[in-house]
C-alpha cells in the first residue's frame, strides 16, 4: 500500500466532511517552511536565492503550530531550504504528531543519518527524500557529487529504524524515461514506501531556466514514464494527478489547496509564486484574486505550470465531488498500469542530454550552507 491505511481513511474523510458543508475552498495540505536555508545549491531552486539576512530567519514551534492549527489541513508537508538545518526540527515535528498531522519532511538526507535521533518511528511522520533519479542525474540536478550515495546511507538509515521513507522527484526535460523507471525499481528494492513526482516550476530566480518542462512536453514524458507499470511501483499521489500528468484528464489549478507558510506569513497565491503575504489564513482565501491564477487565467506565470501544489489537490477534489469522479478515481486505483503501445514506443526515442547546463558544484559543508 502506498500509504497507510489510517492516513487515506484521515484524508478520505476530512474530504468529504468539506464536501457535505458546502466548503468550496478549502487546503488539504499546509506546505510549512520552517527556513529557506539549504546545504545545496541546485541550479533548478528559487528558494535560496534570498539575501543573508532573509536566510538566517527561521520559524519559531509556536509559529509553526499556530500556522497548523489555524489552517487545519490533515497533512503538512515541511519543505524548506532544507528543514533538518532547523535547530528545533524535532520539537516542531514532534507537536504536529500530538496533533494527528500527517507529516511528510521534505529533505535531501546529506544530514539524515545523524539527525535520526531527533525523532521518533510514527505512522504520522514520513520523511520524504528529493531524489531527481538515478545516482548521475540526481548529483547533477543538485550540483554535489556524491549526493546520491549519502542520501541513499540517510534512507537506508530511516528504513532500519521503522521510519516511513518516501521519494519527492522533480523532472525536468531532457529526462530519460528509461532512466527514471530504473530509479523506480531501485527505490522498490530499497524499501521506500512511495514516490511523488512532479515537474520542475520555472522559478524566476533558478539559475538554470533552459531545462523547465511545457505542458506538452510535460505530458509526453509521463506518459513515457507512467504508462505500462510494473505491479511493484508504488506512487504517493492521487492517481487521478498522475493521470493529468500523462494527459489523461484535464484540471484547474486549486492553489488553496496546498497554503504555504513561511517566515513573510501566508504567501499568495501559492508555494511556486510570490504575489504578497496575507496575515492569517482566512485572509489569504478572502483577499487573494484567485481568478489571476491558473492556466485558465492567462497568466503567463502560470501557463506551463503543472506541479503538485497546484493541481494533486484540484484531482482528489474532483475524486470525491460527484459519482463520476468517484468512480474514476476507484478505476484508476484498480487498473493502474495504464496498457499503451505509444508511450513504449515513446521509450525507443532518443534523449536529448540534459548535462550541459554547468559542471557540479562540490558542496563543502552539509551544516554551512555554502558552495
Amino acid at each position: 500500500m502506498s500509504v497507510p491505511a489510517s492516513q487515506m481513511w484521515a484524508t478520505a474523510s476530512y474530504v468529504l466532511k468539506q464536501k457535505l458543508s458546502g466548503r468550496k475552498q478549502y487546503p488539504l495540505v499546509l506546505m510549512l517552511e520552517p527556513l529557506f536555508r539549504c546545504n545545496l545549491a541546485c541550479a533548478g531552486c528559487g528558494k535560496i536565492q534570498y539575501p543573508a539576512h532573509v536566510l538566517k530567519r527561521q520559524l519559531s514551534p509556536e509559529e509553526c503550530f499556530r500556522a497548523v492549527d489555524e489552517c487545519g489541513a490533515p497533512m503538512v508537508s515541511i519543505p524548506g531550504g532544507e528543514p533538518l538545518m532547523h535547530p528545533q526540527i524535532g520539537e516542531i515535528v514532534e507537536g504536529l504528531v500530538a496533533r494527528k498531522k500527517y507529516i511528510y519532511l521534505c529533505t535531501n538526507a546529506l544530514l539524515l543519518k545523524e539527525k535520526l535521533h531527533l525523532f521518533k518511528p510514527s505512522k504520522y511522520l514520513s520523511f520524504s527524500v528529493h531524489l531527481d533519479g538515478e545516482r548521475e542525474h540526481h548529483d547533477f540536478s543538485v550540483c554535489r557529487e556524491g549526493g546520491y550515495d549519502v542520501a541513499l546511507e540517510g534512507m537506508k538509515a530511516a528504513i532500519a529504524g521503522g521510519f516511513r521513507v518516501t521519494t519527492n522527484t522533480t523532472l525536468f526535460d531532457g529526462a530519460d524515461p528509461n532512466s527514471v523507471r530504473r530509479f523506480f525499481d531501485e527505490m522498490m528494492d530499497l524499501g521506500v514506501e512511495s514516490m511523488m513526482l512532479s515537474p520542475g516550476y520555472s522559478y524566476d530566480k533558478a539559475p538554470d531556466q533552459s531545462h523547465f518542462l511545457g505542458r506538452a512536453r510535460t505530458r509526453r514524458l509521463f506518459r513515457a514514464i507512467l504508462s505500462n507499470r510494473k505491479s511493484t511501483w508504488r506512487f504517493n499521489a492521487s492517481p487521478l494527478f498522475s493521470e493529468f500528468l500523462m494527459g489523461r484528464r484535464n484540471f484547474a489549478c486549486t492553489p488553496w489547496g496546498m497554503p504555504t507558510y513561511n517566515v513573510f506569513g501566508w504567501q499568495k497565491p501559492c508555494y511556486l509564486l510570490q504575489d504578497g503575504y496575507a496575515d492569517s489564513f482566512s485572509e489569504l482565501l478572502a483577499e487573494t484574486e484567485w481568478a489571476n491564477y491558473g492556466t485558465e487565467s492567462g497568466n503567463p506565470k502560470c501557463a506551463n505550470c503543472m506541479v503538485h501544489s497546484g493541481y494533486e489537490a484540484s484531482s482528489v477534489n474532483y475524486g470525491f465531488g460527484s459519482v463520476k469522479g468517484f468512480f474514476g478515481m476507484a478505476r484508476a486505483f484498480v487498473f493502474s498500469s495504464y496498457k499503451d503501445e505509444g508511450a513504449l514506443a515513446l521509450l525507443n526515442e532518443p534523449v536529448k542530454p540534459i548535462h550541459s547546463y554547468n559542471p557540479l558544484v562540490q558542496i563543502k559543508s552539509p551544516e554551512s550552507g555554502q558552495a
